[in-house]
């Protein structure tokens, strides 16, 4: 198959809408067992997501100066990886917190990109609705610094996939968040953790639409301005949570 009849097949797999539950279920388990094998993640994506690209940058579409946006189609990862993309942020600002987290944390701006290549080599396709996944999955560390949700934190990982459901409509952030949940449902202590990954999808439904943002700017403002222009309220179930554990 040539590389163009890849990137088509590709392509009519995001637009068709078609769900492989077989496969995510498949990888959900082997995620639930194992929190740091990110690949699992993107299997699910793949599996269930289907048809959200389109819908996604279709309403980017509708929304003033997403069409320039699209029209630009920055590469997030790559811009957010070029030497000095963080270092000049303000103190108080989300660029300056998303720097802080990278400095903690040892991710990376390409840390997502890298793995998801790894799995599914046609998610570099040049097509719009290719670059909208990349875009979504690319601002995926930033939703943790806007939110509160920790990266290095299982549950909030969880918390960040249920409010992701809430702002995307993908069933593969669906199934991970309901997993989770229902990993801890069994205990009082565990139920404690399914009211923060609760908070996290209706937080998600409050919020503004993350994914019509321009983050070169968002990056800039300051971060409590940000949240409250956005709609973000503070986490507090998962603050609780996250404490009693």
């Amino acid at each position: 198959m040539s590389e163009d009849e890849m990137t088509q097949t590709h392509v009519a797999t995001l637009i068709s809408g078609r769900k492989d539950w077989r496969t995510a279920l498949a990888a959900l388990r082997r995620l639930l067992a194992d929190a740091d094998d990110t690949a699992q993640v993107f299997r699910i994506m793949r599996a269930l997501n289907a048809g959200v690209a389109k819908a996604g940058y279709d309403r980017l579409l509708r929304t003033p100066g997403g069409g320039e946006i699209a029209c630009r189609q920055v590469e997030l990862a790559e811009r957010l990886s070029e030497p000095g993309a963080v270092s000049g942020y303000a103190a108080g600002s989300v660029g300056a917190a998303y720097r802080s987290f990278l400095e903690e944390t040892g991710y990376s701006a390409m840390g997502l990109a890298a793995i998801s290549r790894s799995d599914d080599p046609l998610r570099d396709a040049r097509h719009p609705y290719a670059w909208y996944g990349r875009r979504t999955r690319d601002v995926h560390d930033i939703w943790h610094i806007l939110t509160g949700y920790r990266a290095d934190d299982p549950l909030g990982e969880a918390c960040l996939t249920a409010f992701s459901y809430a702002q995307t409509g993908g069933l593969g952030w669906a199934a991970i968040a309901a997993g989770a949940a229902l990993q801890n449902v069994s205990s009082a202590a565990g139920r404690v953790k399914v009211r923060a990954i609760w908070e996290g999808y209706r937080h998600g439904r409050r919020a503004a639409w993350l994914l019509g943002e321009e983050y070169e700017l968002l990056l800039a403002e300051p971060l409590e301005a940000a949240r409250g222009r956005l709609r973000i309220a503070e986490p507090v179930a998962y603050l609780a949570a996250s404490a009693a554990i």
